[in-house]
């Protein structure tokens, strides 16, 4: 029953976005949903954007674990980000009417620029994409008891997923975020009630947790781990900003007004909802200390398989039909806008580029549905060839637009005295010093993406201060 109730969420899921399909008429619609999202739904597709699976699989199983000090990325600085770009961006990304984030640099500082910095961009989608479809391979793999491997559920989701998005695009996102999202919060919400009552209440969760030191937010040793636990903060809240998924979300709002809105009450959801599965795998510690136990001993992917096998081992069917529909909800809405956003840029930024602008929005649009298909079949590469945790993969994507695009985005909207040379500069310098940071330094004191951030700081103000 449980399997064939979550085959029918996935047909319901694939006939959602395939309807949308119907509206798009050009790349406008395709890119940013032809600018035309209320404010309900532009909440729907920013909380989505977030809640995906490093959050009910990952960041629950990485507080078990490491407690609150474990997570200062996500929910954290995730968190901020959205409130950073609702007061400080969202205004300018909308009033600039463009179709990516690349578009930006373009306008801003010229081709050279926009080029280098959307294959920055795009290049960081592959950690974040890969994480979601790492955990449709998990969901598929623990329903079918092992029947289906890893490696073939990581392959049947990416199947799922692209089939939506490759026809209705960021339409297709919207409508299905807005069904995904009203699943996610009522199923988890139940889910988390129906395991209170098992535990003894909310209030003996959180004692519990107290008592063995899980709300430690702050590090407790000396100046590495004081800049280890910043530069996780940073990485999220600032490095996921110049992100084109975030950007299409604030663009697709149906005016400045929603956008700025939407941006700021997407993140507060979001962080409200992202302490449910804390909760719901706490308290399956305290339920099966055993089996969570026995999961933290192991390997990486397999700490992530906490509440998924809590909830087929503990809860009634009904529950885990609950609780496997939020869960896809939570990766397809966050995979399908994941797929998309590096799609967009890649597209618009790298290759139309080498067509010259006379192409038509007809033979465009063709190019970004292939496109799609070409990055989904890189991420799938990078999906099987990766251990780390979904938590640890995102984190490593955010690290690349840190480095390499954050400054020369700020800087071209504050700073007027930015030049070309100066983005280019600090673009170049960013990437170069935390590559060889990561290659050669990676347990220094400093963080390597620290190191990377403020040679790009330094890039962009010599740069556009000295002769051009």
């Amino acid at each position: 029953m449980l399997v064939t109730a979550v085959l029918i969420y996935l047909a319901v899921s694939i006939g959602i976005g395939l309807y949308a399909a119907k509206f798009v008429s050009s790349s406008k619609d395709y890119l940013v949903a032809g600018r035309s999202l209320p404010l309900y739904v532009n909440v729907a597709t920013v909380f989505a954007t977030w809640f995906g699976a490093e959050t009910v699989l990952s960041i629950s199983a990485t507080f078990v674990k490491d407690g609150m000090g474990g997570i200062p990325g996500d929910p954290f600085g995730a968190t901020f980000c959205l409130i950073f770009v609702a007061i400080f961006f969202a205004k300018a990304f909308y009033r600039f009417d463009l179709l990516t984030i690349g578009d930006f640099y373009k306008k801003r500082y010229g081709k050279g620029v926009e080029v280098l910095t959307s294959l920055a961009v795009t290049i960081s989608y592959l950690g974040w994409t890969s994480a979601q479809l790492t955990a449709l391979g998990i969901v598929f793999n623990s329903l079918s008891g092992g029947s289906i491997s890893l490696t073939q559920g990581i392959l049947l989701g990416s199947v799922v997923v692209l089939i939506y998005t490759t026809f209705g695009g960021m339409l297709s996102v919207a409508l299905t975020d807005l069904f995904q999202s009203a699943v996610i919060i009522v199923g988890l919400i139940i889910i988390a009630w129906m395991v209170s009552d098992s535990v003894g209440g909310v209030g003996r969760v959180i004692s519990h947790a107290a008592d063995n030191g899980k709300f430690q937010f702050w590090p407790t040793g000396g100046s590495k781990e004081w800049l280890a636990f910043v530069a996780a903060w940073a990485t999220f809240a600032i490095g996921s900003i110049p992100q084109q998924d975030v950007f299409q979300r604030v663009t697709s709002a149906k005016d400045e007004k929603t956008a700025v809105r939407g941006s700021l009450l997407g993140g507060l959801l979001y962080f409200c909802m992202a302490f449910v599965p804390i909760f719901i795998a706490y308290s399956a510690l305290m339920l099966d200390t055993k089996m969570v136990e026995s999961l933290l001993n192991q390997g990486a992917r397999e700490v992530q398989l906490i509440l998924p096998n809590f909830v087929l081992t503990h809860m009634p069917i009904f529950a885990q039909i609950l609780f496997f529909g939020a869960l896809l909800s939570a990766i397809l809405s966050t995979a399908s806008g994941a797929l998309l956003a590096p799609t967009a840029l890649f597209t618009e930024n790298v290759i139309r580029p080498l067509f010259g602008q006379h192409m038509s929005d007809k033979r465009f649009l063709l190019l970004l549905r292939i496109t799609l298909v070409v990055f989904t079949s890189a991420v799938l590469v990078f999906a099987l060839n990766n251990t780390s945790t979904m938590y640890e993969m995102v984190q490593n994507a955010y690290k690349v637009t840190l480095v390499g695009a954050f400054v020369p985005l700020a800087a071209g909207i504050f700073w007027k005295r930015a030049t070309t040379q100066g983005a280019l500069l600090s673009a170049l310098a960013g990437l170069t010093v935390w590559a060889l940071c990561e290659a050669f330094y990676a347990e220094a004191v400093m963080p390597t993406q620290f190191n990377g951030f403020i040679a790009s700081l330094i890039g962009m103000v010599v740069g556009s201060l000295v002769p051009q």
